[in-house]
């Protein structure tokens, strides 16, 4: 009869869950993991990777299409959604076949079917073995979240999408509605326009992406619009019927009026719902709104149950649940007794965040807006792509980068980016974030010529002043 009695049992595999699995393993402690559908969870194979191939592949053929601005030419460019899609799911199942590979490299059990917890440290798993009964120590939720629906129109694949059917799509959508403008209505209203459909994008708040700072969101709407999309902010959707053609909308527009539009598809992008009922929780953990209410290191109210991730309180990024499943892992070793290990306690207020349509958007910390509603006198600078040469060599003058800074201080409050790679340039400001920098050794830092990301050094000389190439 196998032992199906652990150190660690981790409900979930996604980002969070596979990672503090890892970190269980890397400490010595017996640890298994629990998922109902696919190693690598909801990121690897429906979420953050496979969208990123997809975006690849529309910015791909956006550059051909526009070679002769390169000097180059081709002719009778056409896009094959069918390829496209398939290469990302190529690109998912490859990064499946790594976690399934670290989980085997890390001795850990893995465990498939659905799990539900019979007590803190104790749960059931139904799956292809039939009822097995697990205990450990510990357990770690990390069930992750799930798309939410429009109550009045859920989505039915055909017509009405979620992100997981806009990743493996029936057809090809001649005319789309994407309602929701977060990163990932924003991200597919980019793939989607850039693949050739006419997309519009609807968005309650008074600006797209309004988690950003509003200079960002203001620019990326007019960018957005330059590239063909209808951008209608301040409104909402009062219905959205499937047909047999296609998908009749009622749009509410600012002032309040109400027009009938005609689409062939919808994406409905308007947030996230918890993965969290009918798996044993209501009685272990305080619950908001669906979400396990956890301390800073992932404790639930009851002991021995945790949990981390999209099922815990926001920011809902990947990042954020590797990070958290990494303290989890850690406080747990501490608490069995290794004294060698010390969890900290992850700052909210540096967790990047980066929305991967064109031009891609990053950030990091407080916006302007939010920094002065904090009591914070602020320094702010800001640098067009265009005063870079590196920018210019590319192609890629649209976008500028924007840091605030506390005018007493002189502490990097927030950073702020639009334009090309700048998903990959946040990282340094994050980075300085969390060593608590100053303007001043931002300003003596050496910044290597020509990149990008020289734009962050004039961003911060900019803040005081002292900006040379503008």
């Amino acid at each position: 009869m196998a032992d199906n009695s652990y150190d660690v049992i981790v409900l979930g595999s996604g980002p969070g869950g596979y990672v503090a699995a890892i970190r269980c393993a890397q400490l010595g402690l017996k640890t298994a993991i629990v998922e109902r559908e696919n190693l690598g969870g909801v990121c690897l194979n429906w979420g953050c990777i496979p969208t990123k191939a997809l975006l690849r592949s529309a910015e791909i053929f956006h550059y051909m299409q526009h070679a002769g601005d390169y000097g180059l030419k081709a002719q009778k460019i056409e896009a094959d959604l069918e390829a496209v899609v398939k290469r990302s799911r190529g690109v998912a199942k490859q990064l499946n076949q790594g976690v399934t590979h670290l989980m085997k490299k890390n001795k850990i059990t893995v465990h498939m079917g659905e799990g539900t917890l019979t007590s803190p440290t104790t749960l059931t798993v139904k799956g292809d073995k039939g009822e097995e009964k697990l205990s450990a120590k510990h357990v770690i939720v990390a069930t992750g979240a799930r798309a939410r629906d429009l109550p009045f129109a859920p989505a039915d694949g055909k017509r009405i999408w979620t992100y997981r059917t806009a990743m493996t799509p029936p057809e090809m959508p001649k005319k789309l509605l994407v309602i929701g403008s977060g990163a990932i209505g924003i991200e597919f209203a980019s793939f989607y326009n850039d693949m050739g459909a006419e997309v519009t994008v609807v968005e309650m708040l008074e600006r797209v992406v309004p988690v950003e700072d509003k200079d960002v969101s203001e620019f990326l709407e007019k960018s957005l619009k330059k590239q063909g999309m209808n951008i209608l902010t301040g409104a909402g959707v009062d219905a959205l019927e499937a047909t047999a053609k296609g998908v009749e909308a009622k749009i509410k527009d600012k002032a309040g009026k109400i027009a009938e539009h005609d689409f062939t598809h919808a994406i409905v992008a308007i947030g996230i719902q918890p993965n969290t009922e009918n798996i044993g929780l209501e009685k272990l953990a305080e619950m908001d709104r669906g979400f396990v209410q956890i301390d800073p290191y992932g404790r639930t109210k009851s002991k021995g149950l945790w949990a981390i991730g999209d099922c815990t309180p926001g920011p809902w990024l990947a990042h954020k649940a590797s990070h958290e499943g990494v303290t989890a892992a850690e406080a747990i070793a501490q608490e069995l007794g290794n004294k060698d290990v010390h969890p900290h306690v992850l700052d909210r207020n540096n967790i990047p965040g980066c929305t991967y349509c064109h031009p891609q958007v990053a950030s990091v910390g407080m916006t302007e807006e939010k920094a002065k509603e904090a009591g914070y006198s602020v320094k702010v600078g800001n640098f067009p792509f265009m005063g870079n040469g590196k920018a210019i060599a590319l192609g890629e003058a649209e976008g500028f980068i924007k840091t605030v800074f506390d005018a007493k201080t002189g502490e990097l409050l927030g950073a702020h980016m639009i334009g090309a790679e700048v998903t990959e340039l946040i990282q340094g400001y994050t980075l300085g974030k969390q060593l608590e920098t100053t303007e001043a050794e931002l300003m003596q830092t050496v910044f290597p010529h020509p990149t990008l990301s020289e734009m962050m050094h004039e961003s911060v000389l900019g803040a005081y002043g002292k900006a040379l190439h503008i």
